[in-house]
């Protein structure tokens, strides 16, 4: 099975230097922990050593620059500013022998990935997460939020889409509209847990208990843990309770290091088995 991750890898600025990040990072390392093949696409400065990822199908994709992002929590949210952005990732980009992956998932991190993708990528099981689109920057690279341009066409051709309650600002409205589009809408909470949207439904599905200690890349985890099982399985709520699952485990630990570990993935299906289902809302 071949997961595919198209959008930026990342530095983020860090105490002494730089990591890597993104959700591409996550994405393809999570992936690879649930035992899936991997392959990303994605722009970078030439530079970049991306060795840290492991081996992968790589489309590495020439740039000047390499997208820069600082990352400041607060207790009212996070910070984010924008010190560097490569370029777009657009359909020409794409090799054929990667447009018929198991899961494709569109992973925009600063408005790279073009939504016209989802044009050659037919036939696809196509998985989103919208939140790069949904971010706009000012000249000292403060990020902000902005209107998901396009959301519809991309909600109702993708299979399934994960986003964070605070990508649209708490509306819950918002929310709704799009999951009368979506064909899987997923809304996550952090310590709450996640609500999911399917065929006119709302289920909560309560989070699992953990200490945090970073939250960076948590999100991404869980989409890609929540992919994977649903492609799999085609039950959405058994996906999000594994997501969950998986997610808490990643906060933990810092950075990269919270990838999932082999025995946090059979602890976290073996969970599977002993969750009663959550009530579901109409």
């Amino acid at each position: 099975m071949l997961y595919l991750a198209i959008g930026h890898v990342c530095q983020d600025v860090a105490p002494g230097g730089y990591v890597l990040g993104g959700t591409v990072a996550y994405a393809t390392l999570t992936a690879r922990a649930l035992g899936w093949s991997v392959a990303a696409i994605t722009r970078v400065n030439s530079h970049l050593d991306l060795s840290r990822l492991g081996e992968m199908d790589w489309v590495r994709l020439p740039d000047g620059a390499t997208t820069t992002f600082e990352n400041i929590y607060t207790p009212s949210g996070r910070i984010q500013i924008l010190h560097a952005a490569a370029g777009p990732i657009g359909p020409g980009d794409v090799p054929r022998h990667l447009r018929h992956a198991d899961v494709v998932h569109l992973a925009p991190i600063a408005g790279e990935v073009d939504a016209a993708l989802v044009d050659v990528l037919d036939g696809a099981w196509i998985g989103v997460t919208p939140q790069g689109w949904m971010r706009q920057w000012d000249v000292s690279g403060r990020i902000t939020r902005r209107a998901w341009a396009g959301a519809e066409s991309i909600l109702a051709r993708s299979d399934a889409t994960v986003l964070g309650i605070a990508d649209v600002g708490g509306d819950w409205g918002e929310i709704e509209r799009w999951a009368s589009i979506a064909r899987v809408l997923v809304v996550t909470q952090g310590p709450a847990g996640c609500t999911v949207f399917e065929r006119g439904a709302s289920v909560q599905v309560p989070g699992t208990p953990t200490s945090e200690v970073d939250p960076t890349g948590a999100g991404d985890i869980f989409a890609v843990a929540f992919f994977t099982q649903l492609r799999d399985t085609g039950d959405a709520l058994l996906a999000a309770r594994f997501a969950n699952c998986v997610a808490a485990h990643s906060v933990t630990r810092r950075g990269l290091a919270g990838v999932p570990t082999a025995a946090e993935v059979q602890r976290c299906l073996a969970l599977l088995n002993s969750t009663p289902e959550p009530p579901v809302n109409t």
